[in-house]
């Protein structure tokens, strides 16, 4: 598998968890993983490198920074076709993260229930996870991007039909996929946080 080397995944939904790590481990892709998604994996006999352990910086505040580091989004962000890019990679000795499969806090669901009180709603919302998906889907031609665990099949079946590559257009409806998620995901926060303040004297 020449096009992915090294994927990071962190998603609150776990439908298709193992079969896509199944996939990456049988060709030899090594998995960077964060709390619960790295517990998962690791039970179910899955080699991952905590993404805390990768970078060096523990996670902190309750788990609400964990991905938002420069080593993270350096390996998704830079170009491949570009030296400069390379040259700098190089010089801080950063690998370059080809693959990254993230789904979001649920935090639509979460507020649904009219039990959810304002501070749990808050905690539902999702800042890294977006980060990490927009970063990926902007660098598209060298990343594949997962936001949805029904893309996990289509995805294996890419990677298997073209001996290890994914074709561009396949990469920009993932990409689009995760700007229409991540506009969606704003959108209910901000209609939420619009009741909430009609709803306050």
């Amino acid at each position: 598998m020449s096009e992915i080397a090294r994927a990071l995944i962190s998603v609150s939904d776990k439908s298709g968890l193992n079969e896509l790590a199944t996939f990456l481990s049988q060709n030899s892709v090594e998995i960077l993983s964060t709390g619960g998604t790295a517990s998962a994996l690791a039970k179910d006999g899955f080699k991952v490198i905590e993404v805390s352990e990768y970078t060096g910086s523990p996670e902190m505040l309750d788990g609400r920074v964990k991905t938002l580091h420069p080593k993270i989004h350096a390996g998704i962000l830079h170009k491949r076709s570009q030296a400069d890019h390379l040259a700098q990679m190089a010089t801080m000795g950063w690998p370059g993260i080809d693959l990254v499969a993230v789904n979001l806090y649920p935090f639509e669901r979460v507020t649904a229930n009219p039990e959810t009180t304002f501070e749990e709603a808050i905690e539902n919302i999702d800042i890294g996870g977006p980060c990490l998906l927009r970063a990926s889907a902007k660098n598209h031609p060298h990343v594949a991007v997962l936001c949805d665990p029904s893309d996990y099949p289509l995805f294996i079946s890419e990677m298997k039909r073209n001996e290890g590559r994914l074709g561009e257009r396949f990469r920009r409806q993932l990409a689009q996929k995760v700007f229409a998620r991540t506009s969606a995901y704003d959108k209910a926060i901000a209609q939420y946080l619009e009741k909430r303040l009609a709803a306050t004297p």
